[in-house]
């Protein structure tokens, strides 16, 4: 039996969210040579333009909160954001509605418990995701989540979605590196990357990091109108990463959040760059392009232009039609 999904809509109240400007040292370093850095970081008053496509909660994640901070959404799997802080705040942050919100954020280590009790209770879970937030802005609460979940027989697999690689690398701590060096299960981290002038000597070296302690590193990126939309910056991108020893994984439509409608890029674009990407760029190389659907269900592979196809219209995971406008 699927479940209708239904839309939150905007908050004429808070007509584009509460994010908070906050950009890390590393990051003003590279903000004054770099203005796709600065673009993604640094408010504008573009995101005061709200329109009726865009919405506070666009992958209804509020409607699947189980227990505090575990969100339940898809079968055999759960996606646990252990923080609504960040090193620093993307401007077209999906979850902006929330993330900033240090007190709203915050998870107990009772907390943890609880989601601990949630998976036993529903043994059909196998995978956990920790994100945020920047889970690895919370080392403490990351740590005790890990030597708690990775406990529990049912686990087979631990990811750790993170963006402080690139944001602050300084906050990858020892403590942090030795307990993913212990973890048992496969251990994926992935590292959230929009543009090459991100890949720099600090964020290599974590990598490398991650990669002596057992971790497999993909990479999640999403079109940005006046960032990341044309070839070559993308080709930059995705021909660098495997060379540091990451797997471009995916690479995301932009979500029609509130606040964040002007680095949607149209889609006829970013299907014309991505086939130029297929064409060009190794299998190991090239991330899967997808719409993580708006008030629906499922990371929708869209078609390239080797088909012919209607780009605007879709089916989700629950047979739901969708628009893409």
């Amino acid at each position: 039996m699927t479940k209708k999904l239904s839309p939150t809509t905007a908050n004429e109240e808070d007509p584009y969210g509460s994010l908070t400007f906050h950009v890390s040292p590393h990051l003003q370093k590279l903000a004054k040579k770099s203005l796709a850095i600065r673009k993604q970081f640094y408010p504008s008053d573009q995101e005061n333009e709200i329109s009726e496509r865009s919405f506070l909660d666009p992958l209804i994640e509020d409607q699947f909160v189980k227990t505090k901070g575990l969100i339940h959404k898809y079968p055999g799997r759960v996606l646990i954001t252990l923080t609504m802080t960040c090193a620093a705040y993307c401007r077209f942050c999906t979850r902006r509605r929330m993330v900033s919100e240090i007190e709203r954020g915050r998870i107990s280590f009772e907390d943890v418990d609880n989601m601990a009790k949630y998976l036993n209770n529903h043994p059909e879970i196998s995978e956990v995701i920790f994100s945020g937030g920047d889970p690895l802005t919370v080392p403490l609460t990351l740590i005790y989540a890990i030597n708690t979940i990775k406990k529990l027989p049912q686990i087979k697999i631990i990811r750790i979605h993170t963006r402080v690689p690139v944001s602050q690398p300084s906050l990858v701590t020892p403590d942090l590196l030795k307990t993913l060096k212990a973890i048992k299960q496969p251990l994926y981290i992935s590292v959230h990357f929009e543009h090459p002038d991100e890949i720099t000597p600090p964020t290599i070296k974590v990598i490398a990091k991650f990669r002596k302690c057992g971790a497999t590193i993909l990479s999640q990126s999403v079109f940005l109108k006046g960032i990341n939309d044309d070839f070559p910056t993308l080709k930059a991108l995705f021909s660098r990463l495997p060379e540091i020893g990451v797997k471009p994984y995916y690479l995301f439509r932009c979500d029609p959040t509130q606040g964040v409608e002007h680095f949607i890029v149209p889609i006829e674009k970013e299907v014309e760059i991505m086939t130029q990407l297929k064409k060009e760029l190794s299998g190991l190389a090239c991330p899967t392009y997808v719409i993580d659907t708006p008030n629906g269900s499922g990371k929708i592979p869209v078609p390239l232009n080797f088909w012919q196809f209607d780009p605007h219209h879709f089916t989700d995971y629950l047979d739901q039609k969708q628009t893409v406008t």
